[in-house]
């Protein structure tokens, strides 16, 4: 009885060890999930989804299934990159960071805070 006290506890203590360092896997480095809404642009065959704060993405990946939503605001799912390196050796290139889409879902037929007026 006493050894199984012993391996109960020590599990709970692995356990609980495991739990506390989990949430901090992924925020090393300049990659990883996110998931950013925001309203879909097509300029040229690449698909661009830009926040409400005005950042734009180039959205990477799977991206077939996009031409139907061009102009909708969208939900994208996806692994974040840093923006592509300048052609031209600029450091301060004004490329977007990039998207791969891991899942995507439609939020409405029109864009949060799109306005008509000119």
């Amino acid at each position: 009885m006493r050894h199984l006290l012993l391996f109960s506890v020590l599990l709970l203590g692995v356990s609980w060890a495991a739990a506390q360092t989990s949430p901090s896997q992924g925020t090393n480095g300049n990659t990883g999930q996110e998931t950013v809404k925001g309203c879909l642009s097509n300029s040229g065959g690449n698909y661009m989804l830009t926040d409400k704060t005005g950042k734009t993405f180039q959205l990477t990946g799977d991206t077939s299934k996009l031409s139907d939503h061009v102009g909708h605001e969208i939900k994208v799912t996806g692994t974040a990159g840093s923006a592509p390196a300048s052609s031209n050796g600029d450091s301060m290139s004004q490329a977007n960071p990039t998207l791969e889409i891991s899942t995507f879902k439609h939020v409405a037929k029109t864009c949060e805070g799109a306005s008509a007026s000119h």
